[in-house]
């Protein structure tokens, strides 16, 4: 069994939830032991890890928006515990994304100062989605850093949310407007809206990762490929966006019909490992790893590429360093 690095895995800050009620609330929501695994940054994660053969894991933020104070608060917490296990753990940024030019400063600050490897970023802002160039300081900060931006489900608006809602309990719309659905055709969507408003042709050399085997795109990508070219005409297609700026993790997926999806429509130079702990245990994700080198639908050397390299390639982390 080759390294493995996983960089979708989550924390929860005491700072962050004490300074915003709806954050605590929605926390509040999660079941007790993933609260406690959440604020674990010490022997229990590392436990955790060992289980699931997790060499590095990098941490980022769970669910929800803080300040800028209390973002660098937070930032400064995880540098602290990242320095105990500098070699077991990394970290995403967390960054307030409704004040841009805040979070590029923040992002400057976590990359060069703190040694983070990027930022994990939430899908929108109260329904706002990055499209919109107010929010692009981010991505040229992320450029010049040459760094990645991990966007991230999260929960729809409130202005969003009736879109959900029809003739079933509102337990369900809650699911379709989260992980039952609307997580992943959300950050699907947000992607093509980047490449259509040009974000990538400004910053070519712009680096974005998303989750859960594609957000849903490989599935549709050849039929959106064709129907952009109607669109405006951009420098670079879609294709090229897809095959240069695009990184593609497993988090939170662990069947092999939606990674042969995945692998048909994208390198695998850019397809990586992930599990999203502590949501998803890192013991499962093991034992999809098995499953996959089983299948031989990953193998040899492409298969060191999906488990680390790919990861220590694109983030400057090494896997089982001394």
């Amino acid at each position: 069994m080759p390294p493995l690095i996983t960089l979708e895995e989550h924390y929860s800050s005491p700072k962050v939830l004490e300074s915003n009620k709806t954050i605590s609330a929605l926390y509040n929501n999660f079941p007790p032991h993933l609260l406690h695994k959440l604020d674990s940054l010490g022997d229990e994660r590392i436990q955790d890890m060992d289980e699931g053969m997790v060499s590095l894991q990098v941490i980022s933020h769970g669910p929800g928006e803080a300040t800028p104070p209390v973002c660098a608060a937070a930032n400064d917490d995880l540098a602290a515990a990242i320095s105990k296990n500098p070699t077991r753990l990394a970290g995403f940024a967390m960054i307030t994304m409704s004040q841009p030019t805040a979070a590029a400063r923040e992002l400057t600050r976590c990359v060069k100062d703190l040694g983070f490897v990027g930022a994990l970023v939430e899908n929108h802002v109260d329904g706002q989605f990055y499209d919109d160039e107010r929010f692009w300081p981010v991505f040229e900060t992320a450029q010049e850093l040459d760094v990645p931006i991990y966007i991230h489900p999260c929960f729809p608006a409130e202005n969003m949310v009736g879109y959900y809602k029809g003739n079933y309990e509102d337990s369900v719309a809650v699911a379709l407007g989260a992980y039952g659905w609307a997580w992943h055709s959300e950050t699907g969507l947000h992607i093509l809206r980047l490449f259509a408003s040009g974000l990538f042709d400004r910053f070519p050399r712009l680096k974005i990762v998303i989750g859960h085997m594609g957000e849903l795109l490989p599935f549709q990508l050849e039929r959106i490929i064709v129907g952009s070219q109607r669109w405006a005409k951009r420098q670079r297609c879609l294709r090229e966006v897809w095959r240069n700026n695009i990184w593609v993790t497993t988090s939170g997926m662990f069947t092999l019909p939606p990674l042969a999806c995945l692998l048909q429509t994208t390198s695998i130079d850019h397809v990586l490992y992930s599990v999203d702990y502590p949501f998803s245990t890192t013991k499962t994700g093991l034992e999809f790893v098995e499953e996959i080198e089983k299948s031989g639908l990953i193998v040899g050397e492409d298969l060191e590429k999906f488990t680390f390299k790919n990861a220590e390639k694109l983030l400057g982390v090494k896997a089982g360093a001394d």
